[in-house]
């Protein structure tokens, strides 16, 4: 995993665990900080050497040629984040889908300035690319013209990134009155700046965030999320790993695992929605 304290993949661990336990597998868990030369590492390594019979990875940095080009035969599936197009056993959950979604929520409610904050215009953005793409296909389906003003980059989904996002937002001749943040940190940080500056969520901005975290269920007020359904992401992942090593699985294929609009208290003020 790249980042053990960031509540998603702690999260999506724990399911991991669960349904390799099922599979009669016990997990061993590294942290990669999303650093190439730590995921060369792991992808470099022979089982016999670090006692794995194969490797779920959740890579940042490396490239597709470095994955295609590794001498091991250790069995790989890959989660979230880069894009393989079919070249590898890959488990993710539709980004743009879900970013569309996201923002046709807010849409619906009536908002017509819609923010995004967590845009990564580079080559290991993919994720956040893909969330941008939904983002501008929810406005461009809603004839809603695009500011570039209102999409503000972040090189992680760290609280305190969409904390500093949100005060540039809110910095802006005409503000937002509505944010759609790349997952949940990203909205929590957001919604921390909204508070100290006096800005009332949802009545002024309402707020979304992607990755159905805990934490969401205890902000002040709750938050409107979608949430990738982890433990079918857990099991399929693992199920595709044992089959891997029994030399039974299918080719290689990006397999894509549902997601659901939760609705709560950081978009409506309806108690019946949180």
């Amino acid at each position: 995993m790249p980042e053990l304290d960031v509540p998603y993949f702690a999260e999506l661990a724990r399911e991991v665990i669960t349904a390799a336990r099922a599979h009669g597998y016990v997990v061993m868990l590294d942290q990669t900080d999303g650093d190439v030369a730590r995921e060369r590492e792991l992808l470099g390594r022979e089982s016999r050497a670090t006692m794995f019979d194969g490797l779920l990875l959740s890579p940042l940095a490396i490239s597709e040629d470095e994955l295609r080009g590794r001498t091991n035969r250790v069995p790989v599936v890959l989660l979230g984040e880069h894009i393989f197009n079919g070249s590898f056993h890959h488990v993710a959950i539709d980004n743009v889908a879900a970013a569309r979604e996201a923002t046709e929520h807010l849409i619906g409610l009536g908002r017509r300035r819609i923010a995004a904050i967590g845009d990564q215009p580079y080559s290991t953005g993919e994720t956040a690319q893909l969330r941008t793409i939904g983002y501008r296909q929810a406005l461009e389906g809603a004839g809603l013209a695009l500011d570039e003003s209102l999409i503000i980059p972040t090189p992680r989904f760290h609280r305190h990134l969409g904390a500093e996002a949100m005060t540039r937002l809110l910095a802006l001749p005409e503000p937002p009155d509505a944010v759609f943040c790349y997952n949940d940190l990203l909205a929590i940080g957001a919604m921390h700046a909204l508070a100290r500056a006096g800005v009332r969520v949802p009545e002024d901005i309402a707020v979304i965030g992607i990755d159905g975290i805990q934490e969401g269920e205890y902000s002040s007020p709750t938050l409107t999320t979608i949430a990738p359904d982890k433990a079918r992401i857990a099991e399929t992942a693992v199920s595709t790993l044992v089959g891997i090593i029994a030399g039974t699985a299918s080719p290689p294929a990006d397999a894509k695992a549902p997601h659901r609009l939760l609705v709560r208290g950081s978009t409506t003020t309806d108690s019946r929605s949180a």
